[in-house]
């Protein structure tokens, strides 16, 4: 390796394949610290004290303390039009063969420049529908969701990425049971991650074994049959539905469960509480997310995110004196806030509606990355009771510093344009801060509508020579992992966890740390609390992967996802090996034809 800070040549290897700068055969980033400080530099061009601000950014860029998302790494200060965004969602679909090829094109255009894409696909009409204007009948959403994929496939068949979307679609639509099945084909939807959008309503029925609709917006032609008002995607207000079919709740529940039980898909969103634990929830009503799942965002709305590398704060590691930085983490965060706003700023925008969407709110998504490495440096296992508290610390830690952050840039800036003071300061999440943040916010107001999000940052944490990614616990202390290549080719890699390796290191011997524990040692309720621990300091949502093994208790598994409801998450996904999924983490020998969501090919960075 050429590079003093990459201690693993797969560090070195992302870097050079995604996010080091080069045009044709010029290379403009001969080292990492060019990379940073080609960041550095042109984000700071935003503040009247450009010096000042270029040598914080460097400080918490250096030594991957701080990793902004992928798409600002591999295109800040770069010629290269192509978007600082991770993630967007994208508008209503029509229903309509000229807004569907719309939106298609919207889709398209986005990937193009490099972002993943999220889908409601609740608007359209259910298969077998007849569509009166031209006499034929319809196919379906999930019909329409396979252009996508193919247009996915087109777009990014090449380079080092590979193209992500999210699909979801209303527990209430008639076409939901053919959605929960739709990815059991192992050949299909492969670039999709899909999930249910469950409300409120549903859980009750599911709990007092009650009977569930099925509906849809009736059309001017549709005569006849049960119709009720609902709230429906692309209606500002309730419309009436036709009913197209009666169903056990829990019989619809059971089909949900089964299908990610088998094969990991659909995951589930609890779209009731992501709209009513909105920031914006004045202004705007949320249908989907994000691929991974980790910002519901409204139409055109777009993921701006970065991670504090906890592995960077632990003093004294290993020791009976071990310790986090708690005031570092907190500086950095503060730090971190300014860099991703003035992100926003420079960015390219595939759409002019996604850059409006962008400015009106500001959203960025300040999360985690290496808090399993660091519970082991600190020796405490994960899972126990110790280590919740301490994510949940450092988590509150976070949201603190970078509201008051928030508040701080709004006082010397402005505020987002959607603020109002009396609305904001109302919402769920935001009478949850402390007094002195609220008055910060009540007088100044706040630059950025959220700042929170736990992303799973499987590229970007290789990067930090392979620090354990986000929330999650460590994979394996040693495994091989496969990265594709500028080329489009994969490269095999045997890598060591970052806490495996220091520990090694530091005892001279192959034995792992005390605290060692990896995924599969650890029950699913573990995860499921680990989540729940920091998830009211977090105002966007979690991409957390629960691992189920594969001979778990199928009615233990149905409990987890009441669990996660009763916990107030905002969603839950799990992983349990089949044939069809493969692993999250692939050895060399095993072929990984549908990847899962946390796959390092899905993850739109």
């Amino acid at each position: 390796m050429n590079d003093l800070y990459f201690t693993t040549p797969i560090a070195q290897h992302v870097w050079e394949a995604k996010y080091r700068y080069r045009k044709d055969s010029v290379v403009y980033d001969a080292t990492i610290s060019d990379s940073w400080r080609r960041i550095a530099s042109t984000l700071a061009e935003e503040e009247s004290n450009r010096e000042h601000w270029q040598a914080r950014f460097y400080d918490i860029l250096q030594n991957f303390k701080f990793l902004p998302g992928g798409r600002i790494q591999a295109g800040v200060g770069t010629v290269h039009k192509v978007t600082l965004f991770n993630c967007f969602v994208m508008g209503t679909i029509p229903d309509a063969m000229d807004g569907i090829f719309d939106a298609l094109k919207e889709g398209a255009l986005t990937m193009q420049q490099g972002g993943g894409v999220g889908y409601d696909f609740s608007t359209l009409r259910p298969r077998g529908t007849q569509a009166y204007s031209v006499g034929s009948v319809a196919s379906g959403p999930i019909s329409f969701m396979h252009i996508w994929d193919s247009m996915c496939a087109t777009i990014l068949s090449t380079g080092a990425r590979r193209g992500a979307m999210m699909g979801t679609l209303r527990c209430d639509h008639p076409d939901i049971e053919e959605f929960i099945a739709a990815k059991q084909d192992r050949t299909q939807l492969r670039r999709f991650n899909v999930s249910v959008l469950v409300s409120d309503d549903f859980m009750t029925a599911i709990s007092k074994d009650e009977d569930w609709l099925l509906v849809f917006p009736v059309s001017g032609h549709v005569m006849g049959g049960e119709v009720l008002m609902r709230d429906w995607p692309g209606y500002e207000q309730p419309v009436p539905c036709k009913v197209y079919k009666r169903i056990r709740a829990r019989e619809l529940w059971e089909k949900i469960m089964r299908a990610t039980f088998d094969y990991a898909e659909p995951g589930v969103l609890f779209i009731d509480r992501i709209n009513q634990h909105n920031n914006l929830y004045y202004c705007e009503r949320i249908h989907s997310t994000n691929p991974c799942g980790e910002v519901p965002l409204p139409p055109y709305g777009a993921c701006n995110l970065g991670s504090i590398n906890l592995t960077q704060f632990v003093h004294k590691p290993f020791s009976e004196q071990a310790h986090l930085d708690m005031e570092g983490i907190s500086a950095t965060a503060r730090t971190a806030v300014r860099l991703l706003d003035n992100v926003i700023d420079v960015s390219n925008f595939p759409l002019p509606s996604q850059a409006v969407q962008a400015y009106s709110s500001r959203r960025i998504g300040l999360g985690i990355t290496g808090l399993a490495d660091v519970l082991m440096m600190l020796n405490i296992p994960y899972g126990s009771k110790a280590s919740l508290q301490i994510a949940q610390s450092v988590m509150k830690t976070i949201c603190h510093a970078a509201y008051q952050a928030s508040v701080d840039i709004a006082r010397e800036k402005e505020s987002f344009p959607s603020f109002d003071q009396e609305k904001y300061l109302a919402g769920t999440f935001v009478r949850s801060l402390p007094e002195a943040i609220r008055q910060g916010i009540a007088q100044y107001g706040i630059r950025n509508s959220h700042l929170t999000a736990i992303a799973p940052t499987g590229t970007i944490s290789l990067l930090a020579n392979n620090v354990s990614s986000g929330l999650e616990p460590v994979f394996d202390s040693e495994y091989t992992r496969r990265v594709l290549g500028l080329d489009g080719g994969y490269s095999e890699y045997q890598v060591v966890d970052y806490a495996v390796a220091s520990w090694r290191k530091e005892e001279e011997s192959k034995s792992l740390p005390p605290a060692f524990i990896n995924a599969y040692q650890l029950s699913p309720t573990d995860h499921l609390q680990m989540q729940a621990a920091i998830q009211s300091y977090v105002d966007q949502a979690i991409s957390k992967t629960i691992n189920v093994p594969t001979d778990y208790d199928f009615v233990a598994f149905r409990n987890l996802y009441q669990q996660a409801y009763s916990l107030g998450l905002k969603g839950c996904t799990t992983f349990r090996p089949n044939p069809v999924t493969g692993t999250v983490l692939s050895k060399i020998e095993q072929e990984q034809t549908a990847p899962h969501c946390c796959n390092l090919e899905r993850e739109a960075d």
